[in-house]
């Protein structure tokens, strides 16, 4: 197998686009390569614990009411037709990720990590839910196969957050700036939400690769 890093936020649109996209390509080749595991990246990592009100963070971030239109215009349809429904209507606070970004670390300890992206996706983007809040993530993992109880009684500690905290800038020193991003064996890094082509093409090419190579024991340089 090979590892495929990816590196994102669950308040991120293109994230939820990419991981869609890339869904649909590995459902494609039942087969593929890839050991998927997800990595903290916080869009807005100086936001308050308790997020703050959404129309006010988007004027903000993009200069006012009509430019943040005009964004997320294209996101939406970029979303529709990846197959996705965003309800950003019903999105009313842009949430701290920070222990969203938890659980899917304990979530990735219990081999639970796809499900419970994928849900704190839904859970944001389709159903305006505040992923920061502690009870809607222990939820999120209970439905996900966890111990919500135990989930809940690690979200009131500290736990692991310096560590996905260092992660985070670690990634930033070593030049991400953007999510998501796609790194590939630990040496080839694929940045934005790629289309289903792409990445069944990269599969082809790689089990390819590492069929030519299985006989002599060469690795993928």
């Amino acid at each position: 197998m090979l590892r495929l890093d990816i590196f994102s936020d669950p308040i991120c649109p293109w994230c939820y686009i990419g991981k869609s996209l890339l869904d649909r390509a590995l459902e494609g080749r039942p087969n593929h390569p890839f050991s998927v595991e997800w990595h903290p990246f916080q869009l807005n990592p100086e936001m308050p614990a308790t997020g703050m009100d959404r129309r006010e963070y988007l004027e903000t971030k993009f200069g006012g009411k009509h430019q943040a239109i005009e964004v997320y215009a294209r996101i939406a349809e970029a979303a529709q037709n990846a197959g996705l429904q965003i309800n950003f209507e019903a999105i009313t606070r842009t949430p701290n990720t920070m222990n969203a970004h938890r659980l899917i670390h304990w979530a990735g300890l219990e081999g639970h990590q796809g499900a419970v992206v994928s849900a704190l996706f839904r859970a944001y983007f389709r159903d305006g839910r505040d992923i920061g809040d502690a009870a809607t993530l222990a939820e999120i993992a209970g439905a996900a196969g966890m111990d919500a109880a135990a989930t809940a009684r690690l979200l009131t500690t500290d736990a692991d957050h310096d560590d996905l905290f260092a992660r985070d800038i670690d990634a930033r020193k070593k030049g991400l700036s953007g999510v998501p991003a796609f790194l590939i064996a630990q040496q080839y890094m694929l940045n934005g939400a790629q289309p289903v082509a792409t990445w069944q093409q990269i599969i082809d090419e790689l089990t390819e690769t590492l069929a030519n190579t299985a006989g002599d024991g060469a690795n993928i340089p």
